[in-house]
């Protein structure tokens, strides 16, 4: 995505949801991409385990 694309994309969502639930829905996807990146580095480090357990 270029600049033109990021700033038309926040155009559009300020033009959706308003200037007061825009923060909100940003917090909100920010909350749930730390909450994947934690359960997908479990998983990473489960295997790596296994991984050095059967050696």
């Amino acid at each position: 995505m270029g600049p033109g694309s990021l700033i038309l994309t926040a155009i559009v969502a300020l033009l959706i949801f308003g200037p007061k639930k825009l923060p909100q829905l940003g917090k909100a996807a920010g909350d749930t991409l730390r909450e994947f990146k934690q359960a997908t580095k479990g998983l990473a480090d489960d295997e790596e385990m296994k991984k050095n357990d059967a050696k």
